[in-house]
This record gives C-alpha cells, sequence and structure tokens, in this order.
C-alpha cells in the first residue's frame, strides 16, 4: 500500500468497509422536495400556456373582468349587510 492509496480514501469508503452510510439531513430532503415541487410548478404553467384556449391579452381581460364582477358583489353584499344590522 502507497502513500496515493491512503490519501485517495473517502469518507464513504470508510463507512462503507464498516458496514455503515452516511445519512442524509432533513435540511437536503426538505430542499430536494421544494425543488421538486418549484420544477413541477413551472412546467404546469408552461403547459397551461401552452394548451390556453384563449391568446394571452384575451385571457387577461377575461379574468380582469371575472375580478371586477367578484368585487362588485362583495361590495354589494356586505353594502346589503351594513345597512340591515
Amino acid at each position: 500500500m502507497k502513500l496515493r492509496d491512503i490519501t485517495d480514501i473517502e469518507k464513504d469508503d470508510i463507512l462503507g468497509a464498516l458496514g455503515l452510510q452516511t445519512r442524509s439531513s432533513t435540511a437536503s430532503w426538505v430542499l430536494g422536495t421544494l425543488g421538486l415541487f418549484g420544477l413541477g410548478m413551472v412546467v404546469g404553467a408552461g403547459v397551461a400556456l401552452m394548451l390556453a384556449p384563449k391568446p394571452g391579452a384575451e385571457l387577461r381581460r377575461d379574468l380582469e373582468g371575472r375580478i371586477r364582477s367578484v368585487r362588485e358583489r362583495v361590495a354589494n353584499s356586505s353594502g346589503q349587510l351594513d345597512s340591515s344590522v
């Protein structure tokens, strides 16, 4: 055995010789999970944009109209609640 052989030994080599292995930390598991979740969100958004039945400008106008109507309904129902109390 030469000195070069000893310097090339890594922690996993020693643990493997003892029948052990390194344990991954909780932080690495959480980061991996969040990374996969983020990647899934990006892929899902891309697929949704490719399969959207309307062009972007038209879709934004429709969403704006729906949001405006929901706001008006909420304002009307809260006004009715205030006047009845």
